[in-house]
């Protein structure tokens, strides 16, 4: 039987500019746990970045790395996980995200633009990215809600907000 104790903290799902990795870190550091940013891991793991995976293989075989990630992190790391935007569209991903404490963190273009910078860093929104971002946004949030426990607005918000909001949340639910 899997119970809290062998399960993350909590998991942080969004678009990107939503600021999964810096409020996970910030909320890691509150809560006196650790963080595992899923991109982060399958950066180290393949020794290039998302991008490059993106054009050296092709985005198929990074949602692959990336399903098998999430799905690791989510068996192994007790602390705060931080997924990619786009992990929670693979339905098996979204299947074993059932039971976990999940927040999504919903974010506004205006912030997400000021946050992401739309760089080229971000395969998905090469091309004209604010378009690009929105159909995502739109393509994915249906998904975001449904796998949420939390939906938390971080719209305006310092991250440093978002994180205590997040530990809040947290600490009413084990009350």
């Amino acid at each position: 039987m899997v119970t809290r104790a062998d399960r993350p903290v909590v998991v942080l799902v969004g678009p990107p500019g939503a600021g999964k990795s810096t409020v996970g870190r910030l909320l890691a550091a509150e809560l006196g746990t650790s963080l595992h940013d899923t991109d982060a891991a399958i950066e180290a793991a393949a020794g290039k970045s998302i991008s490059d995976i993106f054009v050296d293989d092709g985005e198929p075989a990074f949602r692959e790395l990336e399903r098998a990630e999430v799905a690791r992190a989510l068996s192994e790391q007790r602390g705060v996980v931080a997924l990619g935007g786009g992990a929670v569209m693979d339905p098996r991903t979204e299947r074993a995200l059932e039971g976990h404490v999940v927040v999504f963190l919903d974010v506004a273009i205006a912030d997400a633009s000021k946050r992401v910078g739309f760089d080229r860093s971000r395969p998905l929104l090469t091309v004209n990215p604010r378009a690009s971002w929105v159909a995502m946004m739109n393509a994915r949030r249906a998904t975001y809600e449904r796998v949420a426990t939390h939906r938390v607005d971080t719209a305006g918000r310092t991250a440093e907000d978002v994180a205590a909001e997040v530990a809040g949340l947290l600490e009413e639910a084990n009350a």
